[in-house]
């Protein structure tokens, strides 16, 4: 019941800690020996994705290894596995010089040298190893004479182990402005110092579901010291620490996808050039600068342009208030928020986020017309009016109906007080004001004519999909769906949580929903 030579001889002697690749995922050896009672060699990985695996790296009540996941670990043969292959290896594998285009393993698509004056490595500005067996850098120097005028380096879902081996990659590659290396796991370097000119052109930096907290992304980010644009989303980052002295540069930075203790989220407020930042889907639902009064600009978030706020938990109209305090935002996304209008209706909804939000140039996407702004700022007038009357009216209302309605002061100088005859009473949250008019149409069907439905905005897809069902006489779970907005034609939207509303999808009047089976 010994361990085979033949399979010690398949094994790397460096096999605990490298990554590998087994019928098509990817896993991380944590252990390499026998499994009594069984005889031969065996691997003990650990699973990227946990669903993948079998325990928790005991068997027989012997602990053999540990993992994250109480289900993440295997025990597999060494013949089921591969260690994968060097960088210029991989290059040859996908970028065969010797034919026009060759099918990638990751997809039918096909990879051509379009563009590229001269069919050779020496000129590839872009290097596509997404999903490639990419293990490390191979023979010292190769990688300079060979690809040296490489920008752009994807090596997502890669084999390397270490951010040692990624430094001898780049490090050759004296043009690299862009690497890609989500899905990876990356050991962190010993002496990050030794690393700080492997990266001195890098401006964009993807680490998207790397399980990688953002304390170990402060720990390498010295060697990213020309660092624009930091993408770190799905990584369950949960608490953010003020990045001092490093990340200064950085331009824009996506943190969706992570469940962040928001009373953390002002750590990253102080970053002096930081103009984008996606806090998409985070759970979300306040963010204060109390350092401002309101109506008054903040010092925090001093570049930021853009703000992306989409499937969150923001309810209170007071965040939009908090946010009117950034000096320089015109761009907001805030889909999928329960920010709602006293009628109820989407539309409205929108026209307050407009109003209270003076500076802004576009939201979710759509430039506001200067049209849309008069007429979204004399309806907010009008319609908070009446309150303002009865908080004393004139330029010194209540302090506390300024601190509800920072901008409203602003907009009686820009239009004039409103005429009482004007004052809009608050409408009901009820149905008849929340009611859409939705097209369905059928892309794949085309002698099926157009269907055209008034539904209420808080109706959920699981119940639009029922409608739909009786109409077509076709199973709910075969129906896929997605909408078009007039607002912006041609992009297609999918709709993919049977458990959400047509609101929550920022579906409006007018719309069409194209219905596939």
């Amino acid at each position: 019941m010994g361990v085979d030579h033949t399979e010690l001889e398949e094994v790397p002697a460096d096999a605990v800690g490298r990554r590998v690749a087994c019928d098509g995922e990817r896993a991380t050896v944590r252990y390499v020996g026998p499994v009594p009672p069984t005889a031969g060699l065996w691997l003990g990985v650990e699973w990227d994705h946990p669903e993948r695996g079998k325990h928790d790296g005991s068997h027989g009540g012997v602990q053999y290894f540990t993992c994250r996941h109480p289900k993440g670990g295997s025990f597999v043969r060494p013949a089921k596995v591969s260690f994968g292959v060097d960088f210029l290896t991989a290059v040859h594998q996908v970028y065969q010089t010797d034919t026009e285009e060759v099918l990638t393993d990751a997809s039918s698509e096909k990879l051509s040298w379009l563009g590229i004056s001269e069919r050779s490595y020496e000129n590839l500005p872009t290097v596509l190893l997404t999903r490639s067996e990419v293990n490390g850098p191979g023979a010292d120097g190769e990688i300079r004479r060979t690809t040296p005028n490489v920008k752009y380096l994807d090596l997502s879902r890669t084999l390397l182990c270490c951010w040692e081996d990624v430094s001898a990659v780049s490090q050759q590659l004296d043009h690299l402005e862009n690497l890609q290396l989500s899905n990876t796991r990356l050991r962190l370097p010993a002496d990050v110092s030794a690393h700080l000119q492997a990266f001195s052109s890098l401006r964009v930096l993807a680490l998207n579901s790397c399980d990688i907290t953002w304390s170990q992304i402060l720990q390498c980010a010295p060697m990213w010291p020309q660092l624009e644009n930091l993408s770190v989303e799905a990584n369950d980052i949960r608490e953010l620490q003020r990045p001092d002295g490093v990340l200064q540069t950085l331009r824009s930075l996506s943190l969706a996808s992570n469940p962040l203790l928001q009373l953390t989220v002002l750590s990253v407020a102080a970053l002096p050039r930081l103009e984008q930042l996606s806090l998409a889907n985070t759970g979300l639902s306040d963010l204060r600068f109390d350092d401002a009064a309101p109506g008054a600009p903040t010092a925090m978030f001093p570049s930021l342009t853009s703000l992306n706020l989409d499937q969150n938990n923001i309810t209170e109209w007071g965040v939009v208030d908090e946010l009117a305090k950034l000096p320089r935002l015109v761009k907001l996304s805030c889909r999928g928020n329960r920010l709602v209008s006293s009628d109820g209706n989407p539309r409205t909804a929108n026209q307050l986020l407009i109003a209270k939000l003076g500076q802004l140039v576009f939201l979710n996407s759509c430039e506001i017309q200067a049209e849309d702004r008069r007429g979204a700022e004399l309806d907010y007038i009008k319609m908070f009016g009446e309150e303002w009357l009865k908080a004393g009216g004139g330029n010194e209302p209540s302090s506390q109906f300024t601190c509800r309605h920072p901008r409203y002061l602003s907009l009686i100088n820009k239009y004039g007080a409103p005429e009482e005859g004007e004052l809009k009473k608050p409408e009901p949250f009820a149905l008849k004001n929340q009611l859409l008019k939705i097209t369905f149409v059928f892309p794949d069907d085309a002698e099926r004519k157009p269907i055209e439905k008034k539904l209420p905005a808080s109706m959920l897809v699981q119940k639009v999909k029922g409608l739909l069902y009786r109409l077509l006489k076709v199973p709910a779970a075969d129906l896929q769906l997605s909408y078009t907005s007039m607002k912006m034609v041609g992009t297609e939207f999918e709709i993919d949580s049977d458990q959400k509303t047509l609101e929550f999808y920022s579906i409006e009047d007018g719309d069409q929903v194209l219905v596939r089976w």
